[in-house]
């Protein structure tokens, strides 16, 4: 396990990168100069993903805490970070592009960020759970 958490850190680390330089360069090519959640994507990968992954790296090499039900926690993390980025990069594209959003459609794309929130939240606890039980 202590190989799969550093591969995900790793594909989070390049996914973070690759949506830093989208943001930067899509916002430069539209001529968009205000605030935008496409800049939070970024920090959002980093901390949430190649950070999170790198923390359960160490702690599976100080407590070996994985066992056979820790990959439906693995899946519903990763599943809970991409729905968050497909919110957040959905309320990005509408806000570069000026897209005026219903009060339905507005809700519904910060309810997908939300459900993403939730989903991660829940499977971060687990771990975290599951770390505690074999530290004690």
């Amino acid at each position: 396990m202590v190989k799969r958490y550093a591969n995900a850190a790793l594909a989070y680390a390049v996914t973070a990168m690759v949506f830093g330089v989208f943001y930067r360069e899509f916002t430069k090519f539209s001529h968009f100069t205000g605030k935008t959640t496409l800049s939070v994507m970024h920090t959002h990968y980093f901390l949430l993903g190649m950070i999170f992954f790198l923390v359960l790296m160490l702690a599976e090499k100080a407590f070996a805490f994985s066992e056979q039900s820790t990959g439906k926690v693995w899946i519903a993390y990763h599943a809970g970070l991409n729905i968050t980025g497909l919110g957040l990069f959905v309320r990005g594209l509408t806000q570069v592009w000026g897209t005026p959003l219903s009060a339905g459609m507005d809700a519904s794309i910060s309810g997908i960020a939300g459900i993403g929130h939730i989903v991660m939240s829940v499977a971060m606890i687990l771990f975290l759970l599951k770390i505690r039980k074999k530290a004690a």
